[in-house]
């Protein structure tokens, strides 16, 4: 006689079968199930070795060969999981044991199936807290191994499976400068949640009904016991591979300033170091009609003064990665030559310098994961402090001059700017669009075999 139930206010189905012929009949069908369910759990033992030692062979990979097979990865519709991720799939689960209110339950030989099966629902980093949190989300997780039933009248005893659908795990990464300067990834705050579970035990035979009664606090034990044990692996698992990663790095860090700043200020310097500041540029004429005007070694100063204004994010969404920047220059200086010619007959030279009190910018560019795609500058805000423009050699007209530009773009600045932001806006995107990402990628992967894990 076979049953079935399902509890449909806890989201608890079971599955089971009472048998009512004799013993040497029960043995015979109880033996043919176990063998079904062996070959099973072989196989896909044998499909987590393998996994697992791609995991090892992937360790032992250059890294730069790792990264081909991560974006090779996403170049798929539909990326599952991620190559030479640190989960052992499946699982092992210890032997557990619980008394219920009618019977006793062992579980043994148990394996946790499909962590590897994730899909990355979203990644939003916090670089200037170090923070990064991190969804990801598993159709179904399965849980297989065998179980022993005992009451005081009867016994009974084969394979189990518990299904966990529609799992979504959530987890929060943060970043610390340990003592000596070396960054260190700090324990991952994890949890999981889901949206039904099913039992499925086989073999229960007379205590089938007895099992219907505690079917509720079975599936309670099990993933209550089950989630801290994965949670454990993960987290020891993932940080551990992100440590032994950021160990290979030869860059150390102060306490005192954020490893964010730290990087701005090393941006800072290597333009200085590299002349940028200050910035000269090309000399330029511009003739209309009769008029023609040369300016002559023009140079700003001060672009070495950026800093962060506001936060910097990292997102992926849809496997699609955001990058936001938020940041701004201090007081910018510069100074130009300028020559006014009329016809050829009459021709005034001078100087002019300027100060502008500050520029800040935001910007937000997308990259998806596919890198044969090109990335999109989703958003431009460019935003001007004051300006102020010093005229000599115009005689009177300087007075003139400086009125003009001093008052004007300071009362119209802020359409001035609005109006400019579309022009760059597609002069970028033009920049972006002939850039070849998996390029750029594919020449700079060399240098990643430099780094010694």
């Amino acid at each position: 006689m076979r049953y079935c139930g399902q509890l449909h206010n806890c989201g608890l189905t079971f599955e089971g079968e009472q048998l009512e012929d004799s013993h040497a009949k029960v043995t015979i069908r109880v033996k043919r199930r176990q063998q079904l369910i062996v070959s099973s759990a072989s196989e896909d033992n044998s499909e987590g070795a393998e996994g697992l030692t791609n995991v090892t062979l992937l360790g032992e990979q250059k890294l730069s060969d790792q990264v081909r097979l991560i974006l090779n990865h996403y170049k798929q519709d539909d990326p599952v999981g991620l190559p030479g991720a640190p989960i052992s799939d499946p699982m092992p689960i210890p032997d557990m044991k619980h008394s219920f209110t009618y019977a006793t339950m062992h579980f043994k030989s148990a394996h946790v199936h499909g962590l590897s099966r994730f899909r990355i629902e979203h990644i939003k980093s916090n670089l200037a807290e170090m923070q990064v949190s991190v969804g990801l989300r598993i159709e179904k997780l399965e849980v297989l191994g065998n179980y022993t039933m005992s009451s005081w009248f009867s016994r009974s005893s084969g394979p189990f499976n518990v299904t966990l659908s529609n799992v979504y795990i959530e987890g929060l990464a943060k970043l610390e400068v340990e003592r000596g300067g070396q960054l260190q990834a700090q324990n991952i705050d994890m949890d999981i949640i889901f949206e039904d579970i099913a039992l499925n035990f086989q073999n229960l035979g007379f205590l089938g009904s007895l099992f219907q009664g505690i079917i509720n606090s079975v599936g309670t034990f099990l993933f209550d016991s089950i989630k801290p044990f994965i949670l454990r692996e993960v987290n020891t698992n993932v940080r551990g591979d992100v440590n032994k990663h950021i160990r290979a790095l030869p860059q150390r860090f102060p306490n005192s300033i954020s490893p964010l700043d730290m990087a701005l200020a090393e941006g800072r310097r290597h333009v200085r170091e590299k002349g940028y500041d200050p910035h000269h540029f090309p000399d330029y004429n511009y003739t209309v009609g009769i008029f023609r005007i040369d300016l002559t070694h023009s140079w700003v100063s001060g672009i070495s003064s950026f800093y962060r204004v506001g936060n910097i994010s990292v997102t992926m969404e849809d496997n699609i990665v955001y990058v936001g920047v938020y940041v701004g220059t201090q007081r910018l200086e510069g100074r130009t030559l300028w020559e006014l010619n009329i016809g050829g007959l009459l021709s005034r030279a001078g100087s002019a310098s300027f100060t502008v009190e500050y520029i800040h910018t935001k910007t937000e560019i997308s990259q998806p994961l596919d890198t044969r795609k090109r990335p999109v500058l989703r958003d431009l805000d460019i935003e001007v402090g004051n300006i102020q423009v010093r005229m000599d050699g115009a005689g009177t007209l300087d007075y003139v001059i400086e009125f003009v530009v001093n008052v004007l773009p300071n009362l119209l600045r802020y359409q001035i700017v609005n109006a400019v932001e579309g022009p760059v806006k597609l002069r970028v995107q033009d920049i972006m669009d002939s850039i070849d990402i998996e390029e750029m990628i594919e020449e700079k992967l060399p240098e990643l075999d430099k780094v010694k894990l």
